[in-house]
């Protein structure tokens, strides 16, 4: 454990890192693979120094084609790669990374590598041939190849649509509830029995047929118009008695 802290410590030094990124704690809540070598020379019998580790990994990412185009991918990445600065250009570095690629069976352009330094990358440049990179955007760098003879083909996610085409809840739509809008089921039920007792206690409307007198003409036909009793006089009709008492009586 504490070997595994230290190694840490130093690559982060190297790599100007402000935090490992490697330690025992995170070996044990992840799924991730530590390589070590160490110096087995018959004068240490087999307990010689730590020469330098490789971790590695599956992290699916989203990474881009040559047509830019995002594809969800699994591939094995490499998250930290130190060789012991005294001990450099000696070929442990390549014995390492040998060593790995035979264990995990993968392609070097098949790999996935995470913020390389510009040492690394000149070691791939050099022991594999790695130079063509595809740009990306997030913090992995990719090779020519990666997504040629890949033993498990990245999924191609669709392209995302333009902002103008993006309707989650359209104006059609929304105009369809505001006419739609009203009382809950009981209260409408309410309100339409208000409104159908409503309209059997009015008179349905109709228009009026009889033509409206002018003003001079209905004064006139006031001063030409006389008292009811003087009316019935006029016309020979008897007054009815009953009649007249009731209006007596009042």
């Amino acid at each position: 454990m504490v070997i595994i802290d230290e190694i840490g410590k130093a690559s982060a030094k190297a790599q100007r890192l402000p935090a490992p990124i490697t330690s025992a704690s995170r070996m044990q809540t992840n799924q991730h693979h530590l390589y070590i070598l160490k110096d087995c020379t018959a004068q240490t019998a087999g307990r010689g120094v730590v020469i330098g580790f490789l971790k590695v990994g599956y992290k699916k990412l989203f990474v881009l084609d040559h047509s830019g185009s995002h594809i969800e991918a699994e591939p094995l990445c490499i998250l930290d790669f130190y060789i012991h600065e005294s001990l450099q250009r000696h070929g442990f570095g390549k014995e390492l990374f040998t060593l790995m690629l035979r264990t995990e069976q993968v392609e070097p352009q098949h790999l996935a590598i995470d913020r390389p330094s510009e040492k690394f990358l000149s070691f791939l440049r050099k022991h594999y041939n790695l130079r063509s990179t595809i740009p990306q955007v997030n913090n992995f760098v990719i090779f020519e190849g990666f997504f040629r003879d890949r033993k498990v083909p990245g999924r191609k996610l669709p392209p995302k649509r333009a902002e103008g085409e993006i309707k989650p809840y359209s104006l059609s739509e929304r105009d369809f509830l505001k006419h739609e809008e009203g009382l809950p089921w009981p209260f409408s039920q309410a309100q339409s029995s208000l409104n159908r007792a409503g309209s059997l206690g009015s008179s349905p409307t109709r228009p009026c047929s009889r033509v409206i007198p002018r003003e001079d003409e209905f004064v006139k036909s006031l001063r030409n118009c006389r008292p009811h009793s003087l009316s019935r006089a006029a016309n020979g009709e008897q007054e009815d008695p009953s009649q007249r008492r009731r209006t007596s009586g009042h």
